[in-house]
């Protein structure tokens, strides 16, 4: 595996369960993407419980083709079980300016990334910026009307208990700074699908400045997501959050770290 000798500019985190099948073809569109940028990068993919050999073809890839010459490095960590788990350990291991949850499916296409970062937008002008597929400028591909209908329900239902005004929270594409991402995420509870939910509505706690950003959407048909039984389990975990704010789990923002072993990583 090649190494990078500074610290990268942008990290990508993609969590992953039982994604040997997705991840190979999606590390290659990955790759060839940054070999195009002028910025050094890494890729961490966060193996989380997996029953088949997510974390092998991860491995087989950085061995096989990234080249020393890359502007990149590509590694896998393991994590406890949970989406939320996996994000929150690869976020606190990244040691990029900006850090990047990506989703091993590519429903966003990964050249939507320059969206995120300067010259697209101003550099210091977020804390957190969330891909959306609901705001002017947004295009959704392929999607179901019901999974919409249930994606805007759920959304409404986001708005009222955690996090209001924001449109599209659920979309599994997000940019951090380096310091909003190691303040907020060590106060991350949540394992399941709606620890982004609750890290934002910390961030908002703390007045974090977040922007959505338009982007291009293309549905999955092999999408992991169970429409009844994960939104049902959505609403739970939104009304923990709820009950997390009232006891002030929330309260106090993590000191930034100046080294890594100062992170808590799970």
């Amino acid at each position: 595996m090649s190494k990078v000798e500074t610290s990268p500019f942008l990290s990508i985190i993609i969590p992953a369960y039982n994604e040997e099948r997705r991840l190979p073809p999606s590390l290659e569109k990955v790759a060839a993407f940054l070999r195009a940028q002028p910025y050094r990068s890494e890729v961490i993919v966060v193996e989380n419980g997996s029953t088949d050999r997510t974390a092998a073809v991860v491995e087989e890839f950085a061995a096989n083709v990234v080249q020393p010459g890359d502007p990149f490095i590509i590694d896998v960590q393991r994590s406890a079980p949970g989406k939320g788990a996996a994000v929150k350990h690869g976020m606190l291991m990244a040691r990029g300016e900006f850090l990047f949850i990506c989703d091993a499916d590519l429903a966003m296409p990964i050249e939507e990334i320059s969206k995120f970062l300067p010259p697209a937008i101003k550099q210091g002008s977020y804390d957190i910026a969330i891909a959306s597929r609901e705001v002017k400028g947004a295009v959704r591909y392929n999607e179901p009307a019901y999974r919409h209908i249930m994606g805007r329900v759920f959304n409404m239902l986001v708005r009222v208990l955690a996090v209001p005004g924001i449109q599209d929270t659920q979309c599994g594409f997000k940019m951090f700074t380096r310091n909003a991402a190691l303040q907020a995420f060590p106060l991350q509870q949540l394992t399941g699908w709606s620890f982004d939910v609750e890290v934002l509505y910390i961030a908002r706690q703390h007045d974090m400045r977040l922007v959505e950003v338009p982007i291009q959407w293309y549905y999955q048909t092999d999408s992991r997501v169970r429409p009844v039984q994960d939104t049902i389990n959505m609403v739970r975990e939104l009304l923990k959050i709820r009950h997390n704010g009232r006891d002030g789990l929330y309260a106090e923002l993590a000191p930034y770290p100046t080294t890594l072993d100062e992170a808590s990583v799970v």
